[in-house]
């Protein structure tokens, strides 16, 4: 059988929270694409990441952390990954090694793959993330037992934060891409809107300024966009987000003393969005209490849940 040519298609990465998922298709792009944190849950939709080079164009899809779900955002999170399964050519599983008695966590592996990619029934590829965390050793026997508990089309260890292996699983994921020829043009990044990723780099900015509640309180809403710069380079470009919280307290904590901590927050999230627009921006945030929206099924879907 002949080697195409040119191989294009979409490849899922699902794992547990703080998996490196996003990590890995930051990597894989070159470009800081999908939000990260040191904080578990920080993705909460889909990430399209769109990779290309002289053989190939893979559409990554990256998907919000598969976890028992506590409340309704949870349970649409969970329900969007479900979905993007359904949509692979072939699923990337990320498990990550760990520093205690098991290489990986035994018990969720088998959850992901019993209760999760065999349902899906698209071929995987077991992928082990963080291998700096593992000598060759270790990770010659969690490749070995991962084949033959679960037998995957193929199993890689790699560290997405050194980008180690990561040539080696594009190389292996080329095979399961069935179409021949690009759906994307060469330079596009992602399917998104530049105002999913203006909110994106809003709430990664929550994430890192802010304590543990508050984060995962928070959504934030784009209210209005308006491209000024291009037309004229006088005027800038104006963003106005609402900053969404579930408690007065919670909006409190977000504006601060003074409202030293919302000018910190703005000031942090109009550096990166001026980064990736490559044009100057006005930015205006608006703090708003929607009491137990993470609760609410009218809220979430209009809040793209």
């Amino acid at each position: 059988m002949d080697t195409p040519l040119f191989s294009c298609g979409f490849a899922v990465i699902a794992g547990q929270p703080n998996a490196g998922k996003s990590t890995l298709l930051n990597k894989l792009l070159d470009y800081k694409l999908s939000i990260v944190t040191p904080k578990p849950q920080t993705t909460r939709k889909k990430i399209t990441g769109i990779y290309h080079d002289n053989r190939r164009q893979i559409i990554f899809l990256d998907t919000p952390g598969i976890m028992q779900p506590q409340q309704k955002l949870h349970e649409s999170m969970l329900a969007i990954t479900r979905r993007t399964l359904e949509e692979a050519d072939v699923v990337i599983a990320l498990i990550p090694y760990t520093k205690g008695s098991e290489p990986y966590d035994l018990d969720f592996t088998a959850e992901l793959f019993n209760a999760w990619l065999k349902p899906a029934g698209k071929p995987v590829i077991a992928v082990l993330n963080k291998s700096d965390l593992a000598n060759r050793a270790v990770q010659e026997k969690a490749e070995s037992v991962m084949t033959q508990l679960y037998s995957p089309a193929a199993v890689i260890s790699v560290s997405a934060l050194e980008g180690t292996g990561l040539e080696k699983l594009v190389e292996i994921l080329t095979p399961f891409l069935p179409m021949d020829e690009p759906l994307y043009p060469e330079d596009m990044l992602s399917t998104a809107p530049e105002r999913f990723f203006v909110s994106e780099i809003i709430r990664e900015k929550i994430f890192l300024l802010y304590g543990k509640e508050v984060p995962y309180a928070a959504e934030v809403v784009v209210d209005e966009f308006k491209e000024q710069y291009e037309n004229d380079p006088s005027r800038k470009d104006l963003i106005r987000c609402s900053v969404i919280v579930e408690r007065d307290t919670q909006k409190q904590i977000l504006i601060g003393s003074q409202g030293n901590a919302l000018k910190k927050l703005g000031k942090a999230a109009r550096a990166d969005i001026e980064e990736m627009l490559g044009r100057p921006v006005f930015l205006e945030l608006f703090i708003k209490v929607r009491p137990d929206w993470r609760k609410k099924h009218n809220l979430l879907k209009s809040y793209g849940y």
